[in-house]
C-alpha cells in the first residue's frame, strides 16, 4: 500500500504582478513556502504585505502570474483550507456580543444560517485551543483587546484550516499578551501553516521558521536570521531600529553625515 505523498508546497507565488488603479503595488513575486512553516512577512507601510495576504486568499486576483496552493490548487478552490484574521477588527463594544457567537461566526458558510451540534463543538474546541473555553459565555466588551485577538483566531481555526493568516495580530496589544498569542501559534505550527504580518522583529527570532520581506516585491529567506541586507531590502536605505529587551539596537547603517544622538 502506498503512502501518500506530502504536498511540495502550501503556497506557490510564480512571477506575480498586482495593480491597484494601473499603479503596480507587487512586481515579479516568485517563492514558496513549504508545509508547517512559520513565516513572518515585514516591511514599511504600503509595500504590499496586505496585498500578499488578499492574493493568497483569492480576494485579489493577479495582473500577471499565478499563485497556487497545496500543489495546484486556485485560491478560490481552497478558501475551506485557509483561516484569516484581517487587521484591524474592530468590535463595537456596545454590541452585546458572547464569545462563543462570535467563534460560530467561523462556521457559517454559503446560504446556511442556523448552526450544527458540530459546530458548536468545533466552536468549543477552537476557544479550547486558544485558552479561551472558559469565556465562552463572556461578553467579548469584557475582555482584554488580548483576549479578544485570541477569539478571532479560535474564530479562524473553526474550520479546521491547513493555514492560517494573520495581519498584525498583536497590534495594541501588551507584552505579555503578545507572548501568551504568539507561543499559541507556535503550537498551531505544530500542525498547520502559519503567515503572519508583524512590525515586531523579536518575533522573527523567537518563532519564525522563514521571513518574506515586501517592498514592491518579495524576499524570501528560509531562515529566522535577522541582517541588516534583509531589513535593507524591505525598508530600504532608512535606518531601522528595533528593541530587544528595552534596549534599541541599531540594525541597519546610518545615512551618510548621520550622527548619534
Amino acid at each position: 500500500m502506498s503512502q501518500q505523498r506530502s504536498p511540495a508546497y502550501d503556497i506557490l507565488f510564480k512571477d506575480v504582478w498586482f495593480s491597484y488603479n494601473n499603479s503596480f503595488v507587487l512586481r515579479q513575486v516568485s517563492f514558496s513556502v513549504p508545509p508547517k512553516e512559520f513565516l513572518v512577512i515585514i516591511g514599511p507601510n504600503g509595500g504590499g504585505k496586505t496585498t500578499l495576504l488578499k492574493l493568497i486568499l483569492g480576494l485579489c486576483v493577479p495582473r500577471r502570474g499565478e499563485v497556487r496552493l497545496f500543489d495546484g490548487l486556485e485560491p478560490r478552490q481552497a478558501l475551506h483550507l485557509m483561516g484569516y484574521v484581517p487587521q484591524n477588527t474592530n468590535f463595537n463594544l456596545d454590541f452585546p456580543v458572547r464569545v462563543l457567537d462570535v467563534v460560530l461566526m467561523g462556521r457559517l458558510r454559503g446560504i446556511k444560517c442556523f448552526y450544527t451540534k458540530e459546530d458548536k463543538e468545533m466552536a468549543y474546541e477552537a476557544l479550547k485551543t486558544m485558552g479561551m473555553n472558559e469565556y465562552a459565555s463572556a461578553m467579548m466588551s469584557e475582555l482584554s483587546q488580548g483576549q479578544r485577538q485570541r477569539v478571532l483566531i479560535a474564530r479562524a481555526l473553526t474550520s479546521q484550516p491547513k493555514i492560517l493568516l494573520l495581519d498584525e495580530p498583536t497590534a495594541n496589544v501588551d507584552i505579555e499578551a503578545q507572548k501568551i498569542l504568539y507561543d499559541k501559534l507556535r503550537e498551531l505550527n505544530e500542525k498547520i501553516t502559519v503567515v503572519l504580518v508583524s512590525h515586531d522583529m523579536t518575533v522573527i527570532t523567537s518563532y519564525a521558521t522563514a521571513v518574506a520581506c515586501v517592498n514592491g516585491t518579495v524576499y524570501y529567506h528560509d531562515s529566522n536570521e535577522i541582517t541588516p541586507e534583509m531589513l535593507q531590502m524591505a525598508y530600504g536605505s532608512c535606518p531601522v531600529e528595533i528593541v530587544a529587551h528595552g534596549i534599541p539596537h541599531r540594525v541597519l547603517s546610518k545615512h551618510k553625515g548621520e550622527r548619534d544622538a
